[in-house]
């Protein structure tokens, strides 16, 4: 069964499901990640005096790495512009996601919740883009297709988390699956973190290492599950 994630800039598979990824892997299933630009707009660029494209460059070979770590079956980086997936025209977004779900045929899609976690416009677009293809490839007769979960935070992790950004989570209503992490699924997850050189200050600001506990909650779209699944694979 196979498992893509889609997310709009490197590290937000790290800051995010990394932990849930090394244990999907681990349990022998094939995981897709489809990134859609290459992040170099962000702000660490100036500290490092890159240009975009440069930093665009640094990115895609840390992500490399993570591909390694995470022991990923396939990663695709595309280069869209950071920060300006709201100027584009969705169609234009919706073709890549669309060309890439065919070539992969996975059963689950995964991105970032309506929220976008923090709140970002590239990660509610990605939200909005990602939902829109997979019903109109559903109703369209793709029945490979079997679910589209949604990465998040439960309210305590959101009130927990510090650093850069104010997150949100999902209420407990909202969440459908909770991922309980191994040992060795949290050291991935600190590995894949340390592949992102061009921003470890970052990473010690937020205190992402210490402050991500070992549950990856998910939603899951049109489905309710109370008690909440325990992975993203069951009842399919």
């Amino acid at each position: 069964m196979r498992i893509l994630y889609i997310f709009p800039h490197p590290d937000d598979e790290s800051f995010g499901p990394a932990r849930a990824i090394a244990s999907q892997v681990r349990s022998g299933f094939p995981v897709f990640l489809l990134t859609l630009t290459r992040g170099g707009a962000t702000k660490q660029r100036l500290k490092l005096d890159y240009t975009v494209e440069q930093m665009g460059e640094a990115r895609y070979a840390e992500m490399q790495c993570v591909a390694e770590v995470l022991g990923l079956t396939d990663l695709t980086v595309h280069d869209l512009p950071d920060g300006g997936l709201k100027e584009l025209d969705p169609r234009e977004i919706e073709d890549i996601v669309r060309r890439h779900i065919e070539r992969i045929r996975p059963a689950i899609v995964i991105t970032y919740p309506v929220h976008g976690i923090s709140g970002f416009h590239d990660h509610i677009v990605t939200h909005a883009v990602i939902k829109r293809v997979f019903l109109e490839m559903r109703s369209a007769g793709a029945d490979y297709l079997r679910r589209l979960a949604f990465f998040t935070l439960t309210e305590e992790q959101a009130a927990a988390s510090s650093g850069v950004h104010s997150l949100a989570g999902s209420t407990a209503e909202e969440i459908d699956c909770l991922v309980k992490a191994t040992d060795e699924d949290m050291d991935a997850f600190r590995r894949a973190l340390d592949c992102y050189v061009t921003y470890k200050d970052v990473i010690e600001q937020t205190g992402v290492r210490e402050s991500l506990d070992r549950v990856s909650a998910f939603e899951i779209f049109g489905e309710s599950h109370d008690p909440p699944l325990d992975c993203l694979t069951a009842e399919l």
